[in-house]
Formats: C-alpha cells, structure tokens, sequence
C-alpha cells in the first residue's frame, strides 16, 4: 500500500464551518482513487500535530498521481498556514486480533539524524515495535520509512497506531514504562542514545474513515 499523511495548520481565526468545507473538499478529491480516506479535526493535546488530519491509503503510488496536484493546491490556499506530511510504502504493520479496530488515529512524523548507523536505526525500529506488546489498548499498528516529507523537517519514519479509546493513548501508552524507560532515550536530547534531534509531530483525531 502507498500511504499519505499531511497535517494541516489553519489560521487561528478558521471557524468550523471553513475547516469543515476544506476537509470535505479534501474528501472529494481523493476519494475516487483511495482505498482508505480520513480527513478529520485533530483533539486536543496534539503537539505540532495541526487542525486537521488527513491520512490516505491507495493501492499503488500511482494512484495517487491524480489527485496529489489537486490536494495540494488546496492545501496551499487559505485558511492553511503550514502542512506537515509524509509519503510512504506501508512498512512493518501489525494487528491486536482479526479485523481489529480503534476509535483514535494517532500518527507520529520523526525525523532520525542521517549520521546515525544502520544498525542502531533498526535496533529504534524494533524498540518502537515491541511496544504494542505491551499495551492493549493499541489495536492495530505501522511503521513505515518515509519517502518523501514536506513541511518543518525532512522526515524519515511515520509511526501510527489505532487505539481503543483516547483514554488508551494519553494515558497508558504515554505513562507505560516501556515508553519512558526504554523508547524515550531516543527521543531525549540529555540523553547519549538520542538519535531523534528534530522536533516531533504528534497527531491524532477520531479514526472515521470514508
């Protein structure tokens, strides 16, 4: 699968009506030619994680050569100050149990500094991979290498989860020691093991796709 995520910053004064028009658009647009559409309003508590989360799914890459133009051209106009994004080949995905679903998107851009070793690269992609392990509210999970970033800083990997409920997400994924005793390191500058040096974008909304 060929995955596209962008993560929309709006001008402080977009009421609900104009988000709700763009993210519609949005829909229209890519909906003829993904398999997968979630465009909505990210929740409170993201960080860097914009107004608006668009996640799209499409069988090939090619697909989404109709309606790139389209959508970022939209992206481009007002109310829209900045968008971060991604696209990616879906990486190393997995799932709770059969056909498992969550209500919560939540998806992670980072950006590991390019001096780093390979070896020390996939040694962070396991630890991030190993965490649904332990937690159960996670229901189904990717890691993905990015191919092409846009916005503050070049990314290099997207990391998305679906969880039961957002209670799931800011509280026992975020406080579980896993994260903070073993995955944080990576992502803290006082820390020698660091290798994420850029900030982060840390989105998610109610997981409603068309």
């Amino acid at each position: 699968m060929f995955e596209v995520t962008r993560l929309v910053h709006l001008s402080p004064d977009t009421d609900a009506t104009a988000r709700d028009r763009l993210m519609t658009r949005v829909r229209e647009i890519a909906a003829p030619a993904a398999r997968r559409v979630l465009v909505e309003p990210t929740l409170p508590g993201v960080r860097n994680g914009g107004d608006v989360l668009v996640h799209l799914r499409f069988d090939h890459s090619a697909d989404w050569t109709g309606p790139v133009a389209e959508v970022d051209a939209l992206l481009r106009g007002s109310p829209v100050i900045h968008v971060d994004g991604a696209e990616y080949q879906g990486g190393t995905a997995g799932i709770a149990e059969p056909g498992a679903t969550g209500s919560v998107y939540r998806v992670l851009l980072l950006r590991v500094a390019p001096d780093i070793p390979r070896a020390t690269v996939e040694r962070f992609e396991a630890e991030l991979l190993r965490m649904p392990g332990y937690l159960p509210g996670i229901r189904s999970w990717q890691l993905s290498r990015v191919t092409r970033g846009t916005g503050l800083s070049p990314w290099t990997h997207v990391w998305e989860q679906e969880f039961t409920d957002l209670d799931a997400l800011t509280g026992p994924y975020l406080m579980h020691p896993v994260h903070w005793a073993h995955v944080d390191r990576w992502f803290d500058p006082e820390c020698p093991d660091v290798i994420v040096r850029d900030r982060i974008c840390h989105s998610f909304c109610v997981n409603r796709p068309v």
